[in-house]
């Protein structure tokens, strides 16, 4: 696969967990509107609900897991770099590589394995809650851990890639975030009257300091 087909491949799965998560971000507007209606019910009318409670730790779960993958697509994710980023470039993308290998890839396999055999027994079972009078089921909620891990795994083998070709060539690939940041740049810099030619020289600074700072 050439370098051109690849880099798209890796932005269409950066694509996939970008629509993914804010898709399932809107979970956090109903999880709004279900809080603030449960509090007023119960403390404002004395007349609390019998799903609330299900409703939100549903919502809040189903938020938390659908964004895993859109946050490692971004970058976004916690890590303990304070020590890898004094090493030498390649030596960071070494150590990153390690990391996915060694934690990332065997954690999210553990986690689609048992997810869905959580998610099978709960389907065969019908199992409904009991953490509230209306008892919903519950098998759809687990449902969404083994559909998390699957996103999390086509994330991840994007990231090792990435990792790799940085290994090979002392530069990162381009992110989608990084290719829209740069858009913006060239829209916002054409419009105060700058020239293609300095336009150029700013992106291209830009890159190579975004590369070097990943």
């Amino acid at each position: 696969m050439d370098s051109k087909k690849l880099q798209q491949y890796l932005l269409f799965v950066d694509d996939l967990s970008t629509w993914v998560g804010k898709a399932f971000s809107w979970c956090i507007l109903i999880l709004t509107f279900v809080v603030v209606y449960d509090v007023t019910a119960r403390y404002v009318f004395t007349a609390p609900t019998g799903w609330a409670y299900d409703t939100e730790y549903i919502l809040y779960g189903t938020l938390f897991m659908m964004s895993g993958a859109y946050a490692v697509s971004r970058n976004a994710h916690v890590r303990g770099d304070f020590i890898s980023r004094r090493f030498p470039f390649r030596v960071q993308a070494v150590i990153e590589l390690l990391c996915y290998l060694l934690f990332f890839f065997p954690g999210v396999t553990a986690l689609l394995y048992s997810g869905y055999g959580f998610f099978h027994l709960s389907y065969i079972a019908n199992e409904h809650s009991a953490s509230s009078p209306t008892g919903p089921p519950i098998w759809p909620f687990k449902g969404i851990i083994p559909l998390t891990a699957i996103f999390m795994l086509l994330q991840g083998v994007v990231e090792v890639t990435r990792c790799i070709i940085a290994i090979r060539t002392g530069k990162w690939p381009q992110r989608r975030h990084d290719v829209e940041e740069l858009e913006k740049v060239i829209l916002e810099e054409a419009a105060a009257g700058m020239t293609a030619k300095q336009i150029l020289e700013d992106v291209e600074g830009k890159v190579r300091h975004g590369r070097e700072h990943k």
